[in-house]
């Protein structure tokens, strides 16, 4: 290996994709997490959501989340939740895959992670249709804020990985 090479993959910039990598494997285990979680308590979500929107000392900001659409789209994801259970976990594992790759400076890590981030966007909105995007504004405009953050950052840090 040439000293040109070694310095390359250790200098300031090659520190920030293993930063991103790192927060990457940091994403996918919470996604793993919550996509578990999320599939346990589908069902008991809904009755506490039902529960929720039938109390009267519901403060006024929890009420504007608690509208029938949320509800609707909270029965959506129950009925659906092998699918997206199964979709969160793929992603999950290409996102980790592909984060481990990049740091072993292989492009091919880049595309794998990338499909591991889409993939599961595109089978949520196949399966749960406009249901995918109850959340509210705010919600979707972080989670897809920090999507397009991080292929925006890991796009900038592919000039350090090579084809192998």
């Amino acid at each position: 290996m040439s000293d040109a090479f070694t310095e390359e993959t250790t200098g300031p910039e090659y520190g920030s994709l293993k930063t991103l990598t790192v927060l990457t494997f940091i994403g996918s285990a919470l996604g793993f997490i919550m996509g578990i979680y999320q599939f346990i308590t589908a069902e008991s979500g809904i009755t506490k959501m039902e529960a929720a929107m039938n109390n009267p000392d519901l403060p006024e900001f929890a009420k504007k989340m608690m509208t029938p659409e949320a509800l609707e789209a909270a029965k959506v994801a129950a009925a659906n939740k092998i699918p997206i259970l199964v979709l969160t976990l793929i992603g999950c594992v290409l996102c980790t895959y592909g984060a481990l790759q990049m740091r072993k400076l292989k492009q091919q890590g880049y595309y794998l992670w990338l499909i591991g981030e889409i993939f599961p966007v595109i089978g949520m909105i196949l399966f749960l249709g406009k249901a995918a995007f109850a959340q509210g504004p705010v919600a979707l405009g972080i989670g897809y804020g920090i999507l397009v953050l991080f292929v925006i950052l890991y796009t900038l840090q592919r000039k350090y990985l090579i084809n192998k």
